[in-house]
């Protein structure tokens, strides 16, 4: 099966991804700060449900910061949405838009992740197109999404992996769901390339120095 990855710079940055999420104390723009102040340099804006209008306004402001911080900007599920402001991708969702029908519109300009949760669901995303990389979990119970998939833990990331290298697949895998930062290097050593956070940040006593705690585990 043929496959890519990325550029140097992008494998870097994709490594440590945060993915908005709001509180009673941070909005969706400020999780998205806090992570940047963090060392973060990936920014997945999710915002389910909102109208395409309250999601562009949001994404100008959160684009803007990225930018200043020189971090890849991605938005979760609105291939329109990105194409207009001209992101830096798009993450789809396994309800959202086709992968080769987002490819389609956006070129190979744009970075395009896809959600899976089992290597049929990998096999199944490539049998039509090929992401840049895959959201792979979740690794464990998480309230910040709903319709959870089956939760895979560290012996489900080794499977998916071992099953990758027999299929001759080197896709980035990042994994996410319900990960904690104590969690981390083990989720590593699995072999998956990334790991992606949300709550797990803004619900830190103080989530900036949280991240450039996390940060740091990946120099």
């Amino acid at each position: 099966m043929n496959t890519t990855t990325f550029s140097g710079d992008i494998t870097d940055k994709c490594r440590l991804q945060f993915i908005t999420h709001y509180n009673d104390v941070y909005s969706y723009i400020d999780s998205a700060r806090v992570a940047l102040e963090g060392g973060c340099r990936w920014i997945q804006l999710r915002m389910k449900d909102a109208s395409d209008s309250a999601l562009e306004e949001t994404a100008l402001v959160v684009q803007k910061m990225c930018r200043e911080y020189g971090a890849t900007f991605i938005i979760d599920d609105n291939v329109s949405v990105a194409k207009k402001i001209n992101a830096d991708g798009v993450h789809l969702g396994k309800n959202d838009m086709p992968v080769a029908e987002a490819r389609n519109i956006l070129g190979d300009r744009f970075i395009i992740g896809s959600t899976i949760n089992s290597f049929d669901d990998l096999s199944s995303v490539l049998h039509d197109a090929r992401p840049d990389y895959f959201g792979c979990g979740p690794f464990r119970f998480t309230s910040t999404k709903k319709n959870l998939a089956p939760v895979l833990g560290y012996e489900g990331y080794r499977n998916l992996l071992d099953r990758m290298r027999e299929a001759d697949i080197h896709i980035p895998i990042v994994a996410i769901g319900g990960i904690r930062k104590d969690d981390i290097r083990q989720i590593l050593e699995c072999g998956v390339h990334g790991i992606a956070l949300s709550g797990s940040i803004i619900n830190a006593h103080d989530p900036v120095e949280e991240m450039r705690h996390i940060t740091g585990l990946f120099r």
